[in-house]
Parts: structure tokens; C-alpha cells; sequence
């Protein structure tokens, strides 16, 4: 019994994304680079929210959120990459491995949940925008993204219990750079059809009830847009709900072409692909997206910037006068 617990907590082995060539060195160096981009990008959006007073409002309060799911998404699994690929080493631990699946798995649930707080937010604030203070208090935020992390953290403390409860077999190898659920769950032992298809069912309801809540949100918002008489206002609001919209196709499509393909159609390569998409693209797409498309985050950080610009000049000058 001993022995076997013993080989249950084996170390897995992560193929990683690289080899040792030159051309996956560059690209090596690039995807750092975009790393370093999205931790910066989020950070900046956090911290911009938290500084700035016209920034306390519950759309930005959602926003600030979704960068720091953004944040830890992208931290999950790329120091590990990174690590593996400067040492050499391919290993990870049985209780890392459990980890980086629930933290990946918590935290694309909680995405998927907050996309559609965020087109409830847009769908209050532009159909009844007399009644947005009480349909979207602070309180009423607070309480829907408290229920996204909750809800998305126990769905996957049970998926990540279950699959790693089950025997695996040969030498553990996972053909990934982290331990996402399809490519661990084929180094499992026996038949696991049953849960496999649970698994994928849960998968549709968890991608496809919040793509029809957020389409719902905006029909009732098109059609609000659509009878206003103002030109500006319609801009407002098409500006607005485009930034949301772009999020919402690239994380979407990204897991729908991850999760909701049968396991027939599904290679390496492909699973790579998909999840260095919505692992990496999308979190460093978003902060650019909702900074350069919404009107006052880039007033706020042009604001922030200036107040630090002139705070290092009176710095300066506090050094140079008592030498004058």
C-alpha cells in the first residue's frame, strides 16, 4: 500500500513548448516578452482602478477584476515553462501538477462567470441607466464576482479531486507546458468514459449558458441603442460594449476550440495552440483592449502619468536647491 501511494505521488514530466534550436529560442524570448507585457499591462489596469477615484465605479470594479484573474491565469503556468526550459528539467510534482489544474481551471470558470457580470453591467447601465445605481451598487458587484470565484474555485476543487485520484499509467509524460486537463487526463488508467463525458457536458453548460446570457444582455442592448436619438450616445455605447465584445470572442472562442472538440479530433499540437491562446494572447490582449478603446482608463492613466512626471521634477529640484 506504501509503495503504491508512493507511486501515485510520482512526478509528472512536461513536454514544454520548446526544444533546444534556435528558432524555438526566439520564440522562447518572445513569449517572454509577451509575458512581461501582460503582468505589466494587468498590473498597470489594477493599479490605475485603485489609484484613481473616477475609476470607483462597479464597471471598472469588474474590470479590475478580470485583469487580476488575467494576472494570476498567465503567473499559473508560464514561470514553470520558463523554468523548465533555462534548467533543462521537464519535471513537475504530483501536488504542483494538482495545483496549476486547479488554479487554471478556478480561474477560467471565474472568467467565464464575470464576461457575464460584466454584459449584465453594460445591459443595466444602457437600458435603464435611472435604475443603475440600485441594479449595480457596489454591493450588488461585490456579491456577483464573490460568486464567480466561489462557484468556478468548487467546480474545480471536484474536477481537479476526481482526476487526480485516478491511477496513471507509463512514465507520466504530459504533452503539454502545464498540466491542463485533456492532455493529464490520457495518461489515466482503465476506462473513464463516464467521467469523460460528464466532463464534456459540464464543459458545454460552463461555455455555452454564459455565451447565451451575454447574447441575450446584448440583443436587449442593440435594441436599446438602436431607438436612441442622440449620435453621440450611440457611439458612447457601441464603444463601450465593443471592447467587451472583443474579450468575449477571443477567451470564447479560444476554450470552445479547446474544450468542446471530441477527443478523436484532438492532437498535441492543437491542445498547444488553443491553450497558449487563451493562457497567454488573451490575458495580454485584454488590459491593451479595455486601455486604448475606453476613454477613461486612457484619461487616467495619462493623469497618473503627469502627476509622476511632475512629482520626479519636484524631486529634482528639492535635491538641487540646497546645493544652490
Amino acid at each position: 500500500r506504501w509503495q503504491r501511494n508512493q507511486t501515485s505521488l510520482a512526478d509528472f514530466i512536461l513536454e514544454g513548448l520548446f526544444d533546444d534550436s534556435l528558432t524555438h529560442l526566439f520564440l522562447f524570448s518572445l513569449t517572454m516578452v509577451v509575458f512581461l507585457i501582460a503582468v505589466s499591462g494587468n498590473t498597470l489596469t489594477i493599479l490605475l482602478i485603485c489609484i484613481d477615484p473616477q475609476l470607483h465605479a462597479p464597471m471598472y470594479f469588474l474590470l479590475s477584476q478580470l485583469s487580476l484573474m488575467d494576472l494570476i491565469h498567465v503567473s499559473t503556468t508560464i514561470p514553470k515553462m520558463a523554468t523548465n526550459y533555462l534548467s533543462g528539467k521537464k519535471s513537475i510534482s504530483f501536488v504542483g501538477c494538482a495545483t496549476q489544474h486547479f488554479l487554471y481551471l478556478s480561474l477560467g470558470g471565474a472568467e467565464c462567470f464575470l464576461l457575464v457580470v460584466m454584459s449584465y453591467d453594460r445591459y443595466v447601465a444602457i437600458c435603464h441607466p435611472l435604475r443603475y445605481a440600485v441594479l449595480m451598487s457596489k454591493r450588488v458587484g461585490l456579491m456577483m464576482v464573490v460568486t464567480s470565484w466561489l462557484g468556478a474555485s468548487v467546480n474545480s476543487l471536484v474536477h481537479t479531486a476526481i482526476l487526480m485520484h485516478f491511477p496513471f499509467c507509463g512514465p507520466r509524460k504530459v504533452y503539454h507546458f502545464y498540466c491542463e486537463f485533456p492532455a493529464v487526463v490520457k495518461l489515466v488508467c482503465g476506462d473513464i468514459t463516464v467521467y469523460e463525458t460528464t466532463v464534456y457536458i459540464s464543459s458545454i453548460l460552463l461555455l455555452l449558458l454564459p455565451i447565451l446570457l451575454i447574447s441575450t444582455s446584448y440583443v436587449f442592448i442593440l435594441r436599446s441603442v438602436i431607438q436612441m436619438r442622440s449620435s453621440g450616445s450611440k457611439r458612447n455605447a457601441f464603444a463601450t460594449c465593443s471592447s467587451h465584445l472583443m474579450v468575449v470572442s477571443l477567451w470564447f472562442g479560444a476554450c470552445i476550440f479547446s474544450y468542446m472538440r471530441p477527443r478523436s479530433q484532438r492532437t498535441p499540437l492543437q491542445d498547444k495552440v488553443g491553450s497558449v491562446f487563451y493562457s497567454i494572447v488573451t490575458p495580454t490582449l485584454n488590459p491593451l483592449i479595455y486601455t486604448l478603446r475606453n476613454k477613461d482608463v486612457a484619461k487616467a492613466l495619462r493623469r497618473v502619468l503627469r502627476r509622476d512626471v511632475i512629482t520626479q521634477c519636484i524631486q529634482r529640484l528639492q535635491l538641487w536647491l540646497p546645493r544652490v
